[in-house]
């Protein structure tokens, strides 16, 4: 199939690299020049622009939007609307707000052209192991699209098909599903994001657990100095909490054993907070979750007022003195 895909970054680019390797043409924009260049060989055209890129693609056309959530999306998808025709489709690969999905298709569909919410998992790995897709939108554009999904999806693999699954969407085990109408691939990728802050924060506070076993508070008799890269490549291996988050983590502790190059400042890139909003729209408790997020929002404050307020209060009703610099 042809496909055309604004924004080259680290995904972006690495799917129209990967559907290129499987046969399929892609049609590229970037407004960083050298990403284009980076890409350009065969199977791939660059093009100066959207509107060249939409001149450059053979009817019906589709679109893959593989921007930042937020007005640069809004707005590259607003003028492939006006550029698009009826029977074209956009798709949106990012990260954005469900309920904009909903949306935009809706303004969309007026004018004839589909829109298809694309929830994508598989960061910079994807190249090489493929993607976990979520799709919402309606059946006919999905459907005409399979090849691409089918060639970005990580396939089956050596994963043994699950008891009881005869007879239920095979697309499911090849990594990729269709999950409903506008806006509900892009909500089962959202939750799937909040639950990936709290299995991060999970190993998080539990490798500081094993790691402050040396630490003074604690009685010596019962001080464990462990080895954490060690123990994280154990608990690959047969443990019930091994995951592919796991492997990661075991990698960076392979890579940096003290972890010396991170400053502990985590970001969070929306689907964290969308989640919540939607727990506390459907009155379901997300405490994990919630933890989680309000972790990340810690770890970004230095001399905090609350770490300040709470040494204050310790000070006034108990007379604890804060510990000297360096103690």
């Amino acid at each position: 199939m042809q496909l055309g895909m604004i924004g080259l970054g680290r995904m972006g680019g690495n799917i129209v690299r990967r559907l290129t390797q499987r046969g399929h043409q892609c049609v590229v924009f970037d407004q960083n020049k050298s990403a284009i260049e980076a890409l350009a060989g065969r199977g791939i055209t660059g093009s100066a622009g959207l509107e060249d890129l939409v001149h450059r693609l053979e009817k019906p056309r589709a679109v893959w939007v593989m921007l930042p959530s937020g007005e640069i999306t809004e707005n590259a998808v607003t003028q492939l609307g006006d550029m698009l025709e009826a029977g074209d489709t956009i798709i949106d690969g990012g990260n954005s707000f469900y309920k904009d999905d909903v949306r935009r298709a809706k303004a969309l569909k007026v004018k004839g052209i589909h829109y298809v919410d694309c929830g994508t998992s598989g960061g910079v790995w994807g190249l090489e192991r493929g993607y976990c897709l979520m799709i919402g939108g309606d059946k006919e554009p999905v459907d005409a699209l399979d090849p691409i999904f089918s060639d970005l999806a990580p396939g089956r693999g050596d994963i043994p098909q699950t008891a009881g699954r005869e007879g239920r969407d095979p697309r499911v085990e090849r990594g990729y599903v269709h999950c409903g109408p506008s806006g509900a691939g892009r909500f089962v990728k959202m939750v799937h994001n909040g639950i990936e802050y709290g299995l991060m924060q999970a190993y998080a506070e539990g490798f500081e657990i094993l790691q402050e076993g040396a630490g003074a508070e604690v009685p010596e008799e019962r001080r464990y100095t462990l080895d954490l890269p060690d123990i994280a490549e154990v608990w690959r291996r047969g443990s019930v909490i091994g995951s592919w988050l796991l492997d990661l983590t075991a990698m960076a502790f392979a890579e940096d054993p003290k972890l010396a190059g991170y400053t502990g400042f985590v970001d969070d890139s929306g689907e964290g907070r969308w989640t919540i909003m939607a727990a506390i729209e459907e009155a379901v408790p997300a405490n994990v979750l919630s933890a989680a997020l309000y972790a990340r929002f810690r770890s970004r404050e230095k001399d905090s007022l609350a770490d300040k307020l709470l040494s204050a209060m310790r000070h006034e009703f108990g007379g604890h003195v804060e510990p000297k610099a360096g103690a």
